[in-house]
């Protein structure tokens, strides 16, 4: 039973649980057995909390406490991973730093509170990057976490605990979060789905820059639907979020479950803003033609958002400088050299520079409406190489092109958050070496339910979702 269990998808486990076909316990037994089977081969989740979550089930079973059993979202039960950068009341969570390393917070943040509400069962905190830094996941206070497809090869970041516990079948969803493509980046690595919702569709707190739209919060999971189902989970105002905004009427859940094709795709193999692997990019654009094969026509993009890369890296460094410029002071030591870097970039920038920056956004925000005043999808590689091996801290060169900082090879990625669209990476196939490749598609600002709903008739085109759950190759 177990075995089975470990395989249903999320919509499908959650249908069980509200049929009372299974329980939550029956769940979170299955969880710690793949668990013991298989983490100890890629590190995924360094902190159980399994019994906090078999208290938590029982009390859900007895329907006691604050719940919402008539949300679009509701999860009845079902055992999820939340990334280690987002506090659990009463679990230990370090945010991959070595400062935290024995920090045990009171309270949850706002996404974890959400989900409880909405019958997640916190049961595991997923590895992550130091703060959540960099595209590759390893910390000093845990280590790093491999990828399940070859296990000395990267699995992305900052969310990659997420996403190789959801494509090892230690979880059914997770979170993740993404400033520069720590959703989409891991996904791509190890073969799942990672969503980059639109600023404030899922409110997060409390947080040092409040009216920052750079770093949002989102929904991972090993399909699109899975997907849906946590941002109706996810989604929806809270007044420590100022950009929050409402769920829907109608739930993503529903959208992707109508798969739709869209009626006109852009295709950019690099947007202009970065160097790219040659199998990347055959391997993306294979993937993009199934959509002509379900009706829509397919254009080049002609996109240059090659000024998204200064703009980024300014407005990433002010939000570094926002959020961890005190512990500059007081804890320089205990930093990775990355980090360092990246609040001492903000601390020196002029204001001209920020301004410069802001201007350079607004263009690229006009850039963006203006094309899809005409196409609906943009897709492109959610990724620039294929997962690399793990003693690198970062990728330094693309077929022979050098990147200046640790996270310019991000920038297929990054160059869609100043957008402020709404963003996803699904599955496009595998490279010669049997590695994932990812396929980034993007939609209009607020459009996730649309997005969703494209993404699913492509992924039923692809048909990746086979390969779940993946035994860790060692």
């Amino acid at each position: 039973m177990s075995e089975d269990l470990i395989r249903l998808s999320a919509v499908e486990a959650v249908s069980a649980l509200k049929a009372g076909d299974i329980t939550p316990l029956d769940l979170l037994d299955a969880q710690e057995a793949r668990i013991a089977a298989v983490d100890g081969a890629v590190n995924a989740l360094p902190t159980l909390c399994l019994d906090r979550a078999r208290a938590r089930a029982r009390a859900l079973l007895a329907r006691t406490g604050d719940l919402e059993p008539s949300s679009p979202g509701w999860l009845a039960g079902l055992p999820i991973a939340v990334k280690d950068m987002n506090p659990v009341a009463g679990v230990r969570t370090t945010f991959g730093s070595r400062i935290y390393a024995d920090h045990v917070p009171t309270q949850s943040d706002v996404v974890v509170k959400t989900l409880e509400r909405r019958g997640a069962l916190v049961s595991a905190k997923s590895n992550t990057p130091e703060f959540a830094a960099g595209a590759h996941t390893f910390n000093e206070v845990f280590g790093v976490t491999k990828n399940p497809w070859d296990v000395t090869k990267s699995c992305g970041g900052s969310s990659g605990g997420s996403a190789v516990a959801l494509a090892t079948g230690m979880v059914w969803l997770a979170t993740g979060s993404d400033l520069g493509g720590s959703l989409r980046i891991p996904a791509a690595f190890n073969g799942v789905v990672g969503l980059r919702p639109s600023p404030g569709r899922v409110a997060q707190g409390p947080v040092a820059d409040p009216f920052s739209p750079l770093s949002v919060e989102g929904p991972m999971g090993r399909s699109v639907a899975d997907c849906a189902l946590m941002l109706d989970a996810m989604a929806g105002i809270d007044p420590l979020d100022p950009l929050s905004r409402e769920a829907p009427a109608v739930s993503f859940l529903s959208a992707a479950r109508r798969p739709s094709a869209p009626t006109r795709v852009a295709w950019s193999a690099d947007l202009k803003v970065t160097p790219m692997a040659a199998v990347q990019r055959e391997v993306a654009e294979a993937a993009t033609r199934r959509f002509e094969g379900l009706g829509a026509d397919l254009v080049e993009a002609g996109l240059d958002l090659s000024d998204a890369m200064a703009c980024f890296q300014t407005l990433r460094a002010v939000q570094f400088a926002t959020i961890m410029g005190r512990l500059l002071d007081k804890h320089r030591d205990a930093l990775k050299p990355e980090v360092v870097w990246n609040i001492e970039k903000g601390l020196a920038l002029s204001v001209d520079e920020v301004a410069r920056a802001n201007r350079t956004r607004a263009r690229i925000v006009q850039r963006m409406a203006r094309l899809f005043e005409t196409v609906d999808v943009l897709a492109t590689p959610a990724t620039c190489v294929p997962p690399f091996p793990l003693e690198q801290r970062y990728v330094e060169e693309v077929e022979g092109h050098p990147l200046a900082t640790y996270v310019d090879w991000l920038a297929i990625t990054f160059a869609i958050t100043v957008t402020g669209c709404p963003a996803l990476s699904i599955p496009a196939g595998l490279t010669p070496e049997g590695l994932p490749v990812g396929l980034q598609l993007v939609g209009r600002p607020g459009g996730e339910a649309a997005l969703l709903s494209h993404a699913a008739a492509l992924e039923t085109e692809i048909g990746f979702s086979r390969h779940f759950p993946v035994t860790p190759k060692v």
